[in-house]
């Protein structure tokens, strides 16, 4: 039996890989689902992934026990990917509409006191790296996760750069998506020195540094 519950728990979690909405192909389904996921971030986010359980996650969702497994087959771990999935979309929903809209120097420094802020705002807990952690961040599920992120993240300020060099404001030759992956893994290693220290001011450092790279490489 125990074989059986195994085979069924893997299958699930390949159905859910290949097709997270798979359990809600109506709008109201989706809906529902959304509603679970970002209820149970909400509580996850308060009470940290160790020490969150499904019933809290039902208590505040109002969701039945059958209604959960319903949409996630697989039990914790398929949810808590789909928790991570929406953290990672919110990190770029934060920074909107900053984010794309790179087109003037202004716009830029708006970002960067928006990205300062936001981390700002989060301290010394990441719910994405929590969830990671949780979940395992070698997962298939996870790591694609992450890798979306920081491929779009970084296509983001790569056409910035791009808007730049088309609006005659940094040169044409610049390397647009190798600058922007310098400065995305500055602003990477920042978040991580502040989560640490709580010091914000590697964070500052390595996004005035990048755009300052970027006001020296203007056209004269």
């Amino acid at each position: 039996m125990a074989d059986a519950r195994t085979a069924r728990s893997r299958a699930a979690k390949g159905r859910a890989a290949k097709d997270p909405a798979a359990q809600a192909p109506t709008a109201k389904g989706r809906a529902t689902r959304a509603r679970i996921v970002e209820g149970a971030a909400e509580v996850l986010r308060e009470q940290g992934v160790a020490f969150t359980t499904l019933d809290d996650i039902r208590s505040r969702t109002g969701t039945s026990k059958s209604q959960l497994f319903h949409y996630f087959p697989a039990g914790k771990d398929e949810l808590l990917l789909a928790v991570a999935q929406f953290e990672a979309d919110r990190v770029l929903a934060d920074q909107q509409p900053h984010l794309g809209q790179l087109d003037t120097w202004e716009c830029w420094q708006q970002w960067r006191d928006l990205v300062v802020e936001r981390y700002e705002r989060q301290g010394d807990h990441c719910p994405l790296g929590s969830l990671f952690l949780q979940v395992g961040r070698s997962s298939p599920g996870a790591r694609a996760i992450v890798t979306e992120l920081m491929r779009q993240w970084q296509e983001h300020i790569a056409r910035g750069i791009r808007t730049l060099c088309a609006n005659g404001l940094v040169s044409p030759a610049l390397d647009a998506d190798r600058t922007a992956a310098a400065l995305l893994a500055g602003i990477q290693g920042g978040v991580t020195i502040m989560m640490s220290t709580g010091d914000s001011t590697h964070l500052k450092a390595a996004l005035d540094t990048g755009i300052e790279h970027l006001r020296r490489t203007a056209v004269a």
